[in-house]
């Protein structure tokens, strides 16, 4: 037994949930999000709770059973609150500032990197020059996010890059710190 897949999930007011012909559509202030379940899972909207179970007991449709549930959940999630994520430029030089709704950043290279947002997301950029990916789909402000990072991901001598917010990163010692063993 899927010890996520059995809790049900809590369908805030204001929310429309439909689960037809495996996809589940949610409703919510936020927006509108849709996923497909492929025919692996069943669910059910009981007193204002959406309850996930396996379309039978075999083991290959019980495998699936937690990640739908957890899917559901974020999609429940960012329909109401929404998903936000975090970058920091660190560097020399280095900026990130808004021009319309794309995201400019200034990383080093020769040109300009501008993003462009998709479709219900959207940049912010503060004071302190942090990076805000907001959203209501937990997978595109993800994936969007990654994307930012990958222009100018942190090296590892000085820590120079474009991080994630909290993110550790280990730094090595240079050449002239290891001269001076032998």
């Amino acid at each position: 037994m899927s010890r996520i897949g059995k809790n049900p999930i809590d369908i805030p007011s204001g929310v429309t949930v439909e689960f037809k012909n495996d996809i589940l559509k949610v409703k919510g202030p936020k927006g509108e999000l849709s996923q497909s379940t492929f025919g692996k899972v069943k669910m059910e909207i009981l007193d204002s709770k959406l309850v996930v179970t396996p379309k039978t007991d075999e083991n290959v449709y019980r495998k699936f059973w937690g990640l739908y549930r957890t899917l559901a959940n974020n999609i429940v999630l960012g329909v109401t609150t929404g998903f936000k994520k975090s970058l920091e430029v660190i560097g020399t030089g280095y900026r990130a500032s808004m021009q319309g709704s794309s995201l400019i950043l200034n990383v080093g290279y020769s040109h300009q990197v501008k993003i462009e947002p998709p479709k219900d997301t959207k940049f912010e950029v503060d004071k302190a020059g942090k990076i805000h990916v907001i959203g209501i789909s937990k997978e595109v402000v993800g994936q969007i996010a990654a994307k930012i990072r990958a222009v100018r991901p942190p090296e590892p001598y000085q820590g120079k890059g474009v991080r994630y917010l909290g993110e550790v990163i280990v730094t090595k010692a240079g050449k002239s710190a290891s001269k001076g063993k032998k």
